[in-house]
């Protein structure tokens, strides 16, 4: 048992724990709003379901614009700068949610937050990339999926003992209290250090660059899927369907994100562990099977029940979800990072967070309207989608380059090919004096077609 819970160290350096802190904080305030959002909108400011859910979906349409401004300027700025106004922007938006009084006021607020998720995602995924060895990067983005929802756990128990609906002035509490931990993180990331690409041989890429993987594109098609129909489905949608269809009380749904995010945490290291060597896209399909199982749970727990028994129901099916989410944190992002350019990692990353935006904006905004009309129907229909983004994962895995097909496996010292090894600390205390970076495998065959001789290390032998 000792030998087992040593394996599943991650082996980050320490400035990740530093950055994953930062992120557990932060997420603690965004589970104290996350699950009670659209309840708030409906429930408090008497926004209709539909409305609410358009609300949440205009904030990501907001999100994916920014986004892609975040990461270019995460290229050409650095990460951390971008991360850290990000953060300031949100805290802004949220402290002023308790104003909200007209429909307008809701979109507004909304809006200026999805400026500030576009360019966090893509600028904080980098700066993680960028901190991470390149071998431990699926264990890096495994890790930070785990204390992200460890902090949401936390926030949707804690929100569920403050909220009440009939007490306007408790989600006051829940908003300033989120708004303090986007600033809190921006203090944590005083002691992460900046990092910046080594472009010498390189001129600076475009989106088209970007546009024209059409196997990196066809991936994040398939994220877009998985999580509009899944994620954000379950996260968004959830929540108001337990309140207002299954009756369902605050407590109760603050316990059950709680859950739903404990499982996550828990599940996250040990199945990291499990998917090394083993194909990712397997991984998602499998993925997606499980979570079609969960939505026909949360429909048997709304047809057949109401109140604590129904929450029961909806805490099985989401603790399933979420075991189930684990494939996605230890295989999705890493691959993302591993089919990226070198120098365009910041845009690649942005392409990528493109794809929760437009899930997150269709989800909500879809099945929304259907959760106010039809309530039972969105779940069956979560359900196939997620099973015909099952069978488009193991279509699509005979694109992705064959040395990319498994998760690395712990013991790899070589790194995986296609991974960011031109990263580097922006420091003038450098780690050795006398350290070379390796150069990475698409340079090496530049520099040897254009006639000149392979770096000291890289020939065959």
């Amino acid at each position: 048992m000792r030998a087992y819970l040593r394996s599943l160290n991650p082996q980050l350096p320490r400035e990740v724990w530093i950055l994953q802190a930062g992120g557990l904080v932060n997420m603690f305030g965004n589970g104290v709003i996350g699950p009670f959002l659209i309840i708030y909108l409906h429930n408090v400011r008497g926004l209709s379901l539909g409305v609410a859910g358009l609300v949440v979906a205009t904030g990501s349409l907001a999100a994916f614009a920014s986004g892609f401004v975040g990461g270019a300027l995460s290229d050409r700025l650095g990460p951390r700068v971008v991360l850290s106004g990000a953060l300031v922007v949100a805290a802004v938006a949220f402290a002023l949610f308790p104003l909200i009084r007209e429909t307008w006021h809701a979109f507004a607020l909304n809006l200026l937050v999805g400026i500030a998720t576009g360019s966090f995602w893509p600028s904080q995924s980098t700066l993680l990339s960028s901190l991470a060895p390149p071998e431990r990067r699926h264990a890096a983005f495994a890790q930070q999926r785990m204390t992200m929802n460890v902090g949401f756990a936390l926030g949707a128990l804690v929100a569920g003992a403050i909220a009440r609906t009939a007490h306007p002035g408790t989600f006051t509490i829940l908003f300033l209290l989120n708004a303090v931990t986007f600033l809190a993180f921006v203090a944590v990331l005083q002691f992460v250090p900046s990092t910046r690409h080594r472009e010498e041989r390189r001129e600076a890429g475009r989106y088209a660059d970007v546009a024209r993987n059409r196997v990196f594109v066809s991936y994040v098609v398939l994220n877009v899927i998985f999580i509009g129909a899944g994620i954000a489905v379950m996260s968004e949608l959830l929540p108001p369907f337990a309140k207002n269809a299954a009756h369902v009380s605050e407590p109760a749904i603050g316990v059950i994100w709680f859950v739903f995010s404990a499982g996550v945490a828990i599940g996250q290291l040990p199945i990291v562990k499990l998917v090394e060597g083993k194909r990712r896209l397997r991984g998602l399909a499998l993925m997606g099977v499980i979570w079609a199982g969960a939505f026909l749970g949360v429909l048997a727990g709304g047809a057949w029940f109401t109140g604590t028994q129904a929450a029961v129901v909806f805490g099985i099916a989401v603790g399933v979800f979420a075991l189930a989410e684990c494939l996605h944190g230890a295989i999705y992002a890493p691959l993302v990072v591993d089919l990226a350019e070198p120098q365009l990692l910041g845009r690649y990353m942005a392409f990528s967070s493109s794809s929760w935006q437009i899930g997150f904006f269709v989800g909500p905004a879809v099945g929304g309207f259907v959760l106010q009309h039809q309530p039972l129907a969105l779940w069956p229909a979560a359900a196939a989608i997620c099973l015909l983004a099952s069978l488009y994962a193991l279509a699509i895995e005979r694109r992705i380059p064959a040395h990319l097909h498994r998760t690395p496996h712990t013991d790899s010292l070589a790194g995986v090919p296609g991974t960011m090894p031109n990263m580097t600390l922006a420091t003038d205390d450098p780690l050795s004096t006398n350290a070379q970076p390796a150069p990475h495998p698409a340079d090496e065959a530049l520099r040897i077609r254009g006639g000149g001789s392979p770096a000291p290390g890289t020939t065959r032998r």
